[in-house]
């Protein structure tokens, strides 16, 4: 049976990378979304191991201590959310390829795990500017968020050169069909 891969996508907030991530797992791909864990309450339309491994604060500081995440991150005060390394690693045994959608940094420790039976895909706008323009046409940001964006952002901008490919998102549906183009030849 063939080993699975994993496809990670990154990106600043604001570069199309959840609209990719969408786009392909509507295509017609043998793709399978990674499940994060979260310690975030349970909402009445989720189901557990198909939306999310949802843990107490409790279990999920345990699993941290006991390097069972592959990422994590504290999103807010006391909601964190992270990649479990053993259901990465079921899925890959069954043979299937996991689609990530992560930060930045998480796409990266998730790269060093996994080397060549991973690709790493950055995703960018075509310039700071059409990503600040992005973020403000969202109409969701206020002014201090939007600074916080966009200095996250640059921050994040700066570890481009550790992924495999960038795709810089100029049109969406252009991005959209190079990525993939990207993962269909990564997983044959």
């Amino acid at each position: 049976m063939k080993q699975g891969k994993l496809i990670i996508f990154a990106a600043p907030s604001g570069s199309g990378k959840t609209s990719i991530v969408k786009f392909l797992l509507e295509q017609n791909i043998s793709l399978k979304f990674s499940i994060s864990a979260t310690t975030r309450p349970k909402r009445p339309n989720e189901q557990e191991g198909v939306d999310y491994f949802f843990l107490s604060l409790e279990q999920f500081q345990k699993k941290i201590a006991a390097s069972d995440f592959l990422e994590w991150e504290e999103v807010y005060a006391g909601t964190f959310y992270g990649t479990l390394k053993s259901e990465v690693d079921k899925m890959l045994e069954k043979g299937e390829d996991l689609l990530f959608d992560v930060d930045v940094l998480g796409a990266i420790n998730i790269k060093r795990t996994y080397a060549a039976q991973a690709l790493a895909i950055f995703v960018k706008p075509p310039s700071v500017e059409a990503l600040i323009e992005r973020l403000k046409n969202r109409g969701t940001e206020t002014e201090e968020s939007l600074k916080r964006r966009i200095e996250k952002s640059t921050f994040e901008l700066s570890f481009e050169s550790q992924f495999d490919i960038t795709i810089i998102n100029h049109h969406l549906e252009e991005a959209q069909n190079k990525a993939k183009q990207l993962v269909m030849d990564f997983i044959k």
